[in-house]
């Protein structure tokens, strides 16, 4: 037959064969051509059994995510699956690639899984704000119990095909070709005569102890707080192992469809989609050269370096490291090694691992030890006359064809760049702290800044680990310019009539892993202190707080109180005081703000900033500034960071509030930008903007 699915015949084993590039996905020309080559395979006297194939770098991927939402196609996947499940003859799916979601689902239907040994398989649903919805809670747990199955499905996250192996999902591994060790394995069963057991038909072994899963939500409300999939995940789970199958089966829909109609789900299918295509840039074409990055430097081994050095150690790219002076190199040494090694003691990498990447790592003190370095990293203090010395230096140094980026978080780039007699080979990479735990990384694009030096940035972010987004020269760039926005709120809530834990509880309440007081805690008070003063800025209350010694955790006193040796702050009478007297020196009186107007006012000042940040091409697109809040701030990912979320609201009605604050004198940021006016007056959305631009 023709389409993406055909039939073969090798012997007396049925091969069912996919090609459907790139990765195999289960949509409805796939499931219609399964069905009828399994139902071709069922009436061919010739085959004793059927094995799954698929062509090209994996078996199937997943389902189709741009089906979901649509009125759906028959045969749907679980269909196929009956065909499978139910097929008289042993079905053994052939595994390589990543097996994922309704892939690893469909694997499971079979009656036996041969993989190879680096295939992947699992069901990273939860991750889109849904369930598996073929079978994986029912499946699943018959084969590899209930505590390991909500585990895998709760979390989301592959496992190697040894581990498959080793908890019974997969039947034997192949030494050699995946193909014919299947349809081996296939004649095998055949010659055993044995009666085939279909997963449906057992129990999921773990039984059916409601404290068992009374647990597993404790654990997970606590580790994806706010997230509703999580939480149905285990629904679905403990059906398997109270219900039978059917029932199973139909309480997984209920659970499926409750989650894939949901706002959470769209802001996660939406993010999904937002990160691919953030590393979409309409004038740099996919061909475009990039540069190859064998080596980097690092100047400053301070918080800011030391992470760097390490997200590139992570990768297996050798790194130099360079300070000023031994102490100052040695205690960012220090740092790195305490870190691997911690993560060592932790299970999360090994011994040798730690060993290895702190090996890949070499500190220095003299500047010529640039030279060979395909791309130069400037992390040093956030001051543009130390930043342009320092480039200066640099060009003297680096090799013709290096790339040299700053990692600094407001500056402004092209004027970095101008210190140096190559400005096109110069750009921004601004890392977030921690640098080697945090997986935004800005990229930051010049007036001069070349072509291939962008392609290289995002393809070599990739390679690190990280997320990368594009950036325009402005004052903080995409994030830090919102942010700026969200504080300024933050600040006059104070002194309207909040105390710091009123909006840190409003911002963590909506999601958020912490309010702006204790994150300017954790980040230290001292830092944006001596920034207003080179500036001849001032922030009354902030101001007061740092005069006080009061510079966050690491003092023990910020906006809150720290006991010794804890991270946990609370309120503090002198902050109270403090907050209550300047308020009133500048308003007169106080009044009581409810959690609403709290977070409105600093997510729409975001939104707004936002905006405008997108009228002036700072931002490519609306989804890049929520891929920026996710990955960079902690914006709730179940909400889809600010400017999804003000589409979820609906852009007439944040225009209004914008408004409404602007006419009750909270402040310049309330006047409304332009594109948010104009999109209301045309009937569109954020979406719509970016429509043109994905």
């Amino acid at each position: 037959m023709t389409g993406p699915v055909r039939y073969a015949l090798e012997g007396d084993v049925a091969l069912v064969i996919t090609d459907n590039p790139p990765v195999n996905a289960l949509g409805f020309a796939v499931r219609e051509g399964l069905q009828a080559t399994l139902e071709q395979a069922i009436a061919d006297d010739g085959a004793k059994a059927v094995v799954l194939v698929c062509e090209g770098r994996t078996f199937f991927a997943g389902a189709d995510i741009s089906e979901f939402g649509k009125p759906p196609r028959h045969p749907i996947l679980r269909e196929v699956h009956e065909v499978i499940e139910n097929c008289p003859k042993p079905v053994v799916a052939a595994l390589h690639g990543t097996a994922l979601g309704g892939g690893f689902e469909t694997a499971l239907a079979c009656h036996y899984r041969v993989a190879v040994p680096s295939a992947k398989v699992g069901l990273p649903e939860v991750k889109l704000g849904i369930i598996p919805g073929a079978g994986g809670t029912q499946r699943l747990p018959r084969l590899v119990g209930v505590e390991k199955a909500i585990q895998m499905i709760c979390n989301g996250n592959p496992i190697g095909a040894a581990e498959a192996h080793e908890l019974g999902l997969v039947d034997r591994i192949a030494d050699g070709d995946l193909t014919q060790t299947a349809v081996t394995f296939a004649r095998e069963v055949v010659a055993k005569g044995a009666t085939l057991v279909r997963v449906r038909d057992r129990e999921a072994p773990g039984g059916a102890d409601p404290a068992r899963f009374e647990a597993a939500r404790e654990e997970f409300a606590r580790k994806r707080r706010g997230f509703l999939a999580p939480q149905h995940c285990i629904a679905a789970v403990e059906a398997a192992a109270t219900l039978d199958f059917d029932a199973g089966m139909k309480r997984e829909r209920e659970l499926f469809t409750e989650l894939v109609t949901s706002d959470q789900s769209a802001a996660q299918r939406h993010l999904f989609f937002a990160e691919r295509h953030a590393n979409k840039i309409p004038d740099i074409p996919r061909d475009t050269p990039t540069r190859d990055i064998a080596q980097v430097s690092v100047i400053g081994a301070g918080t800011m370096g030391g992470g760097i050095a390490m997200s590139f150690a992570n990768a297996g790219i050798p790194v130099v490291i360079l300070e000023t002076g031994q102490e100052a190199l040695d205690r960012g040494m220090g740092v790195i090694r305490k870190n691997y090694e911690g993560s060592a003691k932790r299970g999360r990498i090994t011994t040798e691992d730690a060993e290895n990447r702190i090996g890949l790592i070499r500190p220095s003190l003299d500047i010529t030890d640039i030279s060979d370095s395909d791309l130069i990293i400037e992390a040093v203090f956030e001051n543009m006359d130390l930043k342009k010395q320092i480039f200066r230096r640099i060009d003297n140094h680096a090799k013709p064809g290096a790339i040299l980026a700053t990692n600094t978080s407001t500056l402004d780039v092209n004027e970095i760049a101008r210190a140096t007699a190559r400005p096109p080979s110069v750009l921004g990479l601004h890392f977030f702290s921690p640098a080697n735990v945090m997986r935004l990384l800005e990229v930051v694009r010049g007036d001069a800044t070349d072509k291939s030096v962008i392609a290289t940035a995002m393809a070599m972010t990739k390679k690190i680990g990280k997320v990368p987004v594009l950036a325009g020269v402005c004052h903080g760039f995409i994030g830090n310019r919102m942010l700026h926005a969200y504080f300024d709120q933050a600040f006059r809530l104070l002194y309207e009539g909040c105390q710091p834990q009123d909006v840190d509880r409003a911002i963590y309440d909506f999601g958020f892993a912490m309010g702006p007081f204790a994150m300017s805690d954790l980040a230290g008070l001292d830092v944006s202190w001596r920034v207003r003063q080179e500036k001849g800025q001032t922030q009354p209350i902030a101001d007061r707080l740092c005069e006080l010694g009061r510079f966050g955790q690491k003092t023990g006193a910020g906006y809150y109180r720290y006991a010794e040796g804890s991270r946990t702050p609370e309120p503090d009478p002198e902050v109270a005081a403090i907050v209550e007297e300047e308020g009133l020196k500048r308003h007169g009186s106080r009044r009581e703000i409810g959690t609403d107007e709290i977070v409105e006012r600093c997510m729409l000042a975001l939104v707004n900033e936002g905006a405008r940040i997108l009228e002036e091409g700072i931002a490519l697109r609306a989804s890049d500034i929520d891929v920026t809040y996710v990955f960079g701030y902690s914006f709730p990912a179940y909400r889809g960071g600010p400017m999804f979320w003000a589409d979820l609201m609906g852009l007439p009605a944040a225009l209004k509030k914008i408004e409404d604050f602007k006419l009750a004198g909270h402040g310049d940021v309330w006047t409304p930008a332009p594109l948010i006016e104009a999109l209301v007056a045309e009937g569109r959305s954020f979406a719509d903007f970016d429509k043109a631009k994905v």
